[in-house]
């Protein structure tokens, strides 16, 4: 975390920017008539895109949502290692995991062999070894909304969603802005409507939104004949694995999945009901929260099952639905326009609950649209880049659909007995156990790798020298020591959510202060050629690149100041060197030592540039030194805009 670059803030919360206005805005009274981005929903994927832009004073936001205020009872609750990464780079992590349930086992249950009663037949770690500095947690959906008002009342624009507000209808024009009519919808102004002309627009308003009818689309597939209750209650219990993370299938009764909530009291309970006639609908059953227990205590027969209190509860269908697009921009028409409206989340992809996926993809959805449209909007990216959210967002959408039909199927399947009289989608308990650790990686959200493209490279002819950051997947943190002050600190945790490129150079065996080094060689070029090219006049020279570097000499053996220069260079009003930027690979005062070269597949002796996106994928593993120079050039030239005016850059001692 850094703070007081242009001077002293004073001693209060350092990640709540002080506003440089005169007046705070009020989000609730008007909305403006021009906005640069108009966010119709505010659920997790609206707040992330919301809280991402909210971060950038000369982009204009607006957040429209019907709900009278803050969410106060969420549906959704698991969050993925993945997901904490990104809470990570939003700055609110630490809370997530202080309040969180942690998942660090599953267990599994299925009949005992007279059918009669239950048995644990498997108990596996919930997440593998290494996978993610993070754990795979549970929070109540209302509490995380909390932490992205708080993330976005902390920002310079004060960004809060505009309640009581609903879309009424669109506009897209060929040209210029979108149209939008939203209606009030509170007391004291029901029906007055407002139109606001936005630059872009994009839909976060859930399985019946508004903004994907009014592109034209409809999502497909079907429900499943299937239908669940969930349930948060307070219970007593003989069951011994309540606070465990439990799938529980019984001879005749159905299945339950038990998610323990945080608090050390609560619990979720997902309760299969009886299936659905094909033109059935769960509303026409009349469930209760009585019936969704008594089926509760048959499935848990014979352990006891004992409510005490309703904290929530609800029933859904089982059903995997999908848009086929996610942009404006038909195929055949993506050479000649850009996209201008989008969806993301629930508007685009719904699913099943079983695997916790929903609010997590969502949020995905919304991490890669966010410092692209800010990118754009700031001018220093091409348009065209607008492309690559559904290019890339679509397919991961697809396989979520698949991988969720496929398990939502184990769920409901009675298990097999060994009286061969089973039907005939019975299953093996061990086989759905073996499925459910198999498919581990990609309830981690950690399993996304984005193909080939704009900002995927296709030349894969380096990547042993970096066989732990796989071009497509994201960048996994490790722990580095910080050259300035021997801090141990993970890499990842760098890369913050501020909408910028990182090149990690890891060094090879030379010195890194000669100017023979390879390393020397490409911070010259990216000072002197590649960052002067898109950084804005008068911006600081890392706000488009930020150039780090991991060496694997000690240090103790090297002088800071003896680096090349864009390793330290003078930034903000006062020309005040970031010291920040370069790391070791070296044992820690009592954190231990994260072995990055080791344990990346790093290459000790020629050493490499990783280049990283905005939002933390590995977008190329090139080679150190000018047989990398051009390759640099070229990727980043197909899609970042030269700016009129270049910066120049000036490092520690003038040199670069």
């Amino acid at each position: 975390m850094q703070f007081h670059l242009n001077g002293f803030k004073g001693s209060g919360d350092p990640l709540q920017l002080l506003y440089e206005g005169d007046q705070e805005p009020d989000y609730q009274s008007s909305l403006p008539e021009e906005v640069d981005v108009l966010i119709i929903g505010a659920g997790p994927a609206g707040q992330l895109l919301g809280t991402q832009l909210s971060r950038f004073p000369n982009i204009t936001t607006r957040i429209v949502e019907s709900k009278p205020g803050r969410l106060v009872q969420g549906q959704a609750d698991g969050l993925q290692c993945r997901t904490i990464e990104i809470f990570e780079a939003f700055g609110f992590s630490e809370r997530v995991l202080k309040e969180a349930y942690w998942v660090n086992e599953t267990t599994f249950w299925s009949p005992t062999e007279d059918g009669k009663g239950l048995r644990r037949t498997g108990r596996i770690r919930d997440t593998e070894e290494g996978l993610s500095e993070f754990p795979h947690v549970i929070l109540n959906q209302a509490r995380l909304h909390d932490l992205w008002l708080d993330a976005m009342k902390g920002s310079p624009t004060r960004l809060e969603p505009s309640y009581s507000r609903q879309m009424s209808s669109m506009n897209i024009p060929e040209q210029g802005p979108i149209e939008v009519e939203i209606e009030r919808l509170d007391k004291a102004h029901k029906g007055q409507k407002e139109t606001v002309r936005a630059k872009y627009v994009v839909g976060c308003d859930g399985a019946r939104s508004g903004v994907r009818r009014g592109m034209g689309y409809e999502m497909k597939g079907d429900f499943a004949n299937q239908a669940w209750g969930v349930m948060d209650a307070l219970v007593v219990t003989d069951f011994p694995d309540l606070r465990l993370k439990t799938a529980i299938h019984s001879a005749n009764e159905g299945s339950i999945l038990i998610i323990p909530r945080e608090g050390g009291y609560l619990a979720r309970f997902y309760i299969e009901l009886d299936k659905l006639n094909p033109d059935e609908r769960i509303a026409s059953k009349n469930v209760t929260g009585e019936s969704l227990i008594a089926t509760a205590k048959r499935i848990f027969q014979p352990f006891t099952f004992d409510v005490r209190h309703i904290a929530y509860w609800s029933v859904y269908e089982v059903g995997q639905r999908l848009t086929d697009h996610f942009d404006d921009v038909p195929k055949a028409e993506r050479e000649q326009r850009n996209p201008r409206v989008f969806i993301a989340g629930d508007a685009c992809h719904t699913h099943s609950a079983k695997a916790g996926q929903g609010m997590n993809v969502s949020m995905n959805d919304a991490y890669n649209l966010g410092w692209k449209l800010a990118a754009v909007l700031h001018g220093t990216a091409d348009p065209k880049l607008l492309h690559t959210y559904n290019d890339e967002r679509q397919g991961i959408a697809k396989l979520l659909i698949d991988f969720d039909r496929k398990i939502s199927k184990l769920f409901a399947a009675k298990p097999k007995g060994k009286d061969g009289k089973d039907d005939k989608d019975a299953i093996d308990p061990a086989v759905f156990q073996e499925y459910f650790e198999r498919q581990g990686r990609f309830m981690a959200g950690v399993a996304t790798k984005y193909h080939p493209g704009l900002l995927t490279s296709s030349d894969t002819s380096y990547q042993d020298l970096a066989k732990g950051f796989e071009i497509g997947t994201r960048f996994q943190s490790c722990q580095v020591l910080r050259l300035a002050d021997a801090k141990p600190t993970q890499l990842g945790h760098v890369m913050d959510a501020d909408g910028r490129w990182r090149l990690v150079l890891f060094g090879d065996k030379a010195d890194p202060t000669s100017p023979s080094s390879s390393l020397h060689k490409t911070c010259h070029f990216l000072a002197n050629t590649v960052l002067p090219q898109y950084t804005p006049a008068e911006a600081d020279i890392d706000s488009v690149l930020d150039v780090r570097a991991v060496l694997q000499q000690s240090r103790k053996n090297l002088a800071i100041s003896d680096l090349p220069g864009i390793l330290l260079p003078h930034k903000g009003v006062f020309g005040i060197q970031d010291y920040e930027k370069v790391f070791t690979d070296e044992a820690s005062y009592g954190f231990g030592f994260g072995e990055i070269y080791k344990n990346r597949g790093i290459d000790a002796e020629k050493g490499c540039v990783i280049v990283v996106r905005p939002d933390q994928y590995v977008s190329a593993v090139l080679p150190l030194g000018e047989e990398g120079h051009g390759m640099l050039e070229a990727f980043f030239g197909g899609f970042l805009k030269v700016q009129e005016k270049a910066n120049g850059v000036s490092g520690a001692n003038g040199h670069a």
